[in-house]
């Protein structure tokens, strides 16, 4: 199915307890393959034709929503089930259409309290229900709107959490609507970080677009690059195409059909490269991100962990650089000592012999692959987290998502 060889952690703990119908709380990070920790019980459970939904699945953004469904999509069609994306941002009723007679629907929960409220959607015979990132879901002030949709729902429901952490309100969310539940955990020993490559290069302020083009003429795949302001990534990703790269933005200023349109030729590698926001990116859950830019860097450590987090998904390797201007040494220095990462600041890529560094033929790879003039990093330096390990990550075979 989908080319997976083999299950990751919390699939195997996960889907024998998912498919016999017990309750579960799961404790896993993004990337980790969860989603098909939920999806494939619901589609072994369900059979098509229902006239309300028989599984909720509820997400906390209306990206991860998306996502969520195109990943259901994947595996549902072969047993004919119905699935249907609910979220804000776009029009009410071509999705109130589509909900009501899904079998499976995945929703952002003011949007889905939005189609009950107008008694277009009922949740009285919803079977099971899976909530997708509660800990992000509880974060961002959505306890009230969770809380009134899973008393709307039936008791004799499956009910399956999968979280970041099961303490606190998630764990008190848990004890109140849940029965018996299965509890288990991916724990890691390590930042979310820790199996990445990671390295800090020194630029000057005028020469980061150059130095930006060069390393995105490496031998890569996927390529997300964060900035700090919605006007900066229109202007970046603007600045990069006139480059010969494939260039998509992403940032708040958009509409949501803007915003899928990008993610959307993103994930396909219609564009390879994606300037996007901190905010905007929130939900990214895309396997193929190679590398992570740091335009600008983040503000604090644990944007880092979310920023370079979006690369080396569920078994990969990934590599996250970050641009360090002279005035923002210390700060980052900062940040990295409390992620025990080495900065051991590099200097920038060498210009490829063509001049410009962009790839050959408007920033695709050469017949070979290569870097075109670049096959050796000049002198930069690279680390893994806690260990100092050095050497380019390598891109392992695909094993799930």
């Amino acid at each position: 199915m989908r080319g997976i060889e083999r299950t990751f952690e919390i699939q195997t703990l996960v889907l024998p307890d998912a498919i016999g119908g017990r309750d579960v709380l799961a404790r896993s990070r993004t990337g980790s393959g969860k989603t098909l920790a939920f999806a494939v019980p619901i589609v072994e459970r369900l059979s098509p034709g229902a006239r309300s939904p028989h599984a909720l699945i509820l997400a906390p953004t209306r990206e991860l929503a998306s996502q969520v469904t195109e990943e259901f999509r994947a595996i549902a069609d072969v047993r004919r089930l119905r699935i249907a994306a609910v979220y804000g941002g776009v029009g009410i009723g071509p999705q109130a259409k589509r909900a009501r007679n899904a079998d499976v629907v995945i929703a952002t929960p003011g949007r889905l309290l939005d189609l009950v409220a107008r008694k277009v959607l009922r949740l009285d015979r919803v079977r099971i229900c899976v909530l997708d990132e509660a800990d992000r879901m509880l974060d961002m002030g959505f306890l009230p709107d969770v809380t009134k949709i899973l008393q709307m729902l039936g008791p004799d429901r499956q009910t399956m959490l999968f979280s970041a952490t099961l303490d606190g309100e998630v764990g008190r969310l848990a004890s109140r609507f849940t029965r018996d539940p299965v509890r288990h955990e991916v724990i890691d020993t390590q930042p979310t970080v820790a199996e990445s490559t990671h390295r800090f290069v020194a630029v000057e302020r005028n020469d980061k677009m150059n130095t930006l083009v060069r390393e995105l003429a490496a031998d890569r795949g996927l390529t997300l690059v964060f900035v700090r302001t919605k006007r900066g990534a229109d202007r970046l990703a603007r600045n990069l195409r006139t480059q010969g790269f494939r260039v998509g933005a992403l940032h708040g200023g958009m509409s949501q059909s803007q915003r899928e349109r990008s993610l959307g030729r993103f994930a396909a590698g219609v564009n390879d490269v994606l300037v996007a926001t901190d905010v905007a990116a929130r939900g990214l859950d895309l396997d193929d991100i190679t590398h992570v830019v740091n335009y600008d860097p983040p503000e604090d450590e644990k944007a880092y962990v979310h920023r370079v987090g979006r690369t080396a998904r569920a078994g990969r390797d990934g590599e996250g650089v970050t641009f360090v201007t002279q005035e923002q040494r210390v700060d980052v220095g900062r940040m990295a000592k409390l992620l025990d990462l080495k900065t051991g600041l590099a200097e920038p890529r060498r210009a490829a012999p063509n001049g410009n560094g962009s790839r050959n033929g408007a920033g695709q790879r050469n017949g070979a692959g290569q870097r075109n003039g670049a096959a050796a990093r000049n002198g930069s330096s690279e680390a893994r987290s806690g260990n100092g390990r050095s050497g380019r990550s390598r891109r392992r075979p695909s094993h799930g998502s």
